[in-house]
């Protein structure tokens, strides 16, 4: 299963959509920071499988801040990651992730890619795909009940 991982997109839209004309994904994670650019690349995707949470910026009270998802029996937590203050540390993060049992804890918020280890979680930021630098996505890949995760910038 290849998954595309997009977060803090604010409006890039075009982005978002190189990301998937290039990867080819069977899922896409999109971690919030804008609503309504998920559901624009819903639009030109409609075939392809979406599933997001909310970011700060987004004004969702209906919806969830964070999502457990399993798939091909990886366990995966996906948030924004500002109720886990990510910008000051990531200790509460991986303290989550262990809570939780996730074998994938999923972030944004920050900007800034960042993929490591903490403890037996695996923690990914892909970065903002968005106007913040230059834009950046993770590719998750579960594979014979192994997990990997590869972070890009577009070209």
């Amino acid at each position: 299963m290849k998954i595309l991982v997009l977060s803090d997109s604010h409006g890039s839209v075009d982005n978002m959509a190189r990301a998937v004309e290039l990867t080819s994904p069977q899922l896409v994670l999109h971690l919030g920071d804008c609503w309504r650019d998920a559901e624009d690349l819903r639009d030109l995707f409609p075939r392809l499988e979406l599933i997001q949470v909310p970011g700060n910026c987004d004004l969702r009270p209906g919806e969830p801040l964070e999502r457990q998802l399993e798939i091909q029996g990886k366990r995966i937590l996906m948030c924004h990651g500002h109720t886990y203050h990510v910008k000051m540390g990531l200790l509460e993060a991986g303290y989550a992730a262990r809570q939780a049992g996730v074998d994938l804890f999923l972030f944004g918020h920050t900007h800034r890619p960042y993929c490591d280890w903490a403890d037996t979680s695996l923690l990914v930021n892909p970065g903002s795909i968005g106007p913040y630098g230059p834009p950046a996505y993770a590719l998750v890949c579960i594979e014979n009940g192994k997990l990997r995760a590869d972070l890009h910038r577009l070209p």
